[in-house]
């Protein structure tokens, strides 16, 4: 990533921004397990895994779309709703490229995944996050003379 100053560059990978521990669900899940876990563990969306392998991703917008739908919460599984087979990022992606790509695929959170074993989570909030203290300190770099 190119910093906010010339010459200066800037490079944080996935692993880095993601949120660990791995916090997941499996399919049978309800909906209302999911969403009471996503609430504890202020995530917007789990990973659905099985025998430690990613099947699924849960999101909040999938939780309230069937609410929406008038569908109850403590009697739909996760299963039913869930993006089967998800896109998912290695953790050695650069974080720039992985805004680019979750902004043109339009997804706020993906999992995380090194040799089918899923290592975290990341949303759009931990890119932004993760850019931002990029360039802060590239400022603070500049203004300490360094960098030249």
């Amino acid at each position: 990533m190119i910093g906010v100053y010339p010459n200066e560059e800037f490079e944080m990978l996935v692993d880095e921004a993601m949120a660990r521990p791995v916090v997941s669900c499996d399919a049978e899940s309800s909906l209302a397990a999911a969403a009471r876990l996503m609430i504890d563990e202020e995530h917007g969306a789990l990973p659905v895994v099985l025998h430690g392998s990613l099947i699924g991703i849960i999101t909040e917008r999938d939780i309230l779309r069937a609410v929406a739908d008038g569908r109850s919460p403590a009697e739909v599984t996760v299963n039913e709703l869930m993006t089967p087979d998800p896109d998912s990022l290695e953790p050695d992606v650069d974080v720039t490229d992985a805004a680019d790509w979750m902004l043109a695929a339009g997804y706020r959170h993906l999992p995380v995944v090194d040799d089918g074993k899923v290592l975290g989570m990341v949303s759009m909030k931990d890119i932004m996050w993760a850019l931002a203290d990029g360039n802060r300190c590239l400022r603070e770099r500049m203004n300490n003379g360094a960098g030249h």
